[in-house]
């Protein structure tokens, strides 16, 4: 259980309210087209939706800000959407979170739409628009030019690489190393099998599957999570390492120290889209609001354990965290009574 548990609800509040966190990555928008299913078509063997409603959800790195803002900080976004209808559809959502759109830059690449048909709380196809076309020197330069204009404002920094073309390496080291001049920790959610391309960051935050691919392990060797994170804290010289483990919860590794998993705190999982976005944003938040490493990962487990138990594409509040934790204080507080 985390000390800040013991703390009031509102300190906490108070300390995540000063944050400022600076996202560069892949912008999506997730579309939702909810409906019914009650007869297959006529024309081939496929159910036949009626649509009902349809919503939107920011995705990828917007997401990462999402999250940042239903925690009361003050997200910095930075990437890129592309000169069409689209990008604001994805902008005039991001105002509704109160999230500026004033450091994105325009890009002839199309914004990335993920466009996803649900029918009875199940996904039934998912429909991508989006290309992972290399940036052009001058989109390069947009980006790497507003990250110096919003850095200096900045508290810590999330890197969120859905490879889709945003970070590129030159972005990357320009990010890494400007953040490291000011003193200032970098967090990565990462994409690929060379992990090398973020050396430099504090903590890199990969899923079981993407961890296990970076280290050439296929899974199959006892303790393959262990192995794997510790040669990555050495082999990256990282500060930390977080490996998201589903079902599993997620374990935290740190240099010099003993691995420690944390339980999964869902009760039901109902969809895990998104739920990496919580996580590396609720990191960031609490880590540069003071938490300890070991607190601010048991908070993003916790947080991660909320969003989870949603169908679609969700941004944690505070106000749901905060509930959450006052009940599990309640928890402890009868079990401590029942001790006595």
């Amino acid at each position: 259980m985390m000390n800040n548990d013991r703390q009031n609800s509102s300190d906490i509040v108070a300390s995540f309210a000063a944050v400022k966190v600076l996202i560069v990555g892949d912008l999506m928008l997730d579309q939702y087209w909810w409906g019914t299913v009650d007869r297959i078509s006529p024309e081939a063997p496929v159910p036949v939706v009626r649509l009902d409603q349809v919503t939107l959800a920011a995705g990828g790195a917007a997401n990462v800000a999402a999250n940042v803002s239903g925690l009361g900080a003050e997200p910095l976004l930075i990437g890129m959407v592309g000169k069409d209808g689209d990008s604001q559809l994805l902008i005039d959502h991001l105002a509704s979170r109160n999230i500026a759109a004033d450091h994105l830059a325009r890009s002839e690449r199309p914004t990335s739409i993920k466009t996803r048909i649900v029918a009875h709380s199940q996904h039934v196809v998912r429909v991508d628009r989006e290309s992972s076309s290399q940036l052009t020197a001058d989109e390069e330069a947009a980006i790497i030019d507003s990250i110096e204009q919003a850095i200096s404002r900045a508290d810590i920094v999330v890197l969120s690489d859905y490879a889709k073309g945003t970070l590129t390496d030159r972005v990357l080291r320009s990010t890494i190393d400007s953040a490291a001049k000011r003193g200032i920790p970098v967090l990565v959610d990462p994409k690929g099998k060379d992990f090398s391309k973020y050396r430099g960051a504090s903590i890199l935050t990969p899923n079981r599957r993407e961890a296990l691919e970076a280290c050439r392990m296929d899974g199959t060797e006892p303790d393959a999570v262990s192995i794997a994170g510790s040669r990555l804290i050495d082999d990256l010289d990282l500060e930390s390492l977080v490996i998201t483990e589903g079902e599993r919860g997620m374990t935290l590794f740190e240099k010099d120290k003993r691995p420690v998993n944390l339980k999964a705190a869902a009760h039901e999982i109902y969809d895990v889209t998104g739920a990496g976005d919580t996580v590396i944003a609720c990191l960031a938040v609490a880590i540069a609001a003071g938490m300890s490493r070991y607190d601010a990962v048991d908070l993003a487990n916790t947080a991660a354990g909320i969003v989870v138990e949603q169908v679609g594409t969700t941004a944690i509040s505070i106000e749901s965290l905060v509930q959450k934790l006052d009940s599990r204080l309640s928890a402890d507080a009868k079990v401590d009574a029942a001790l006595l």
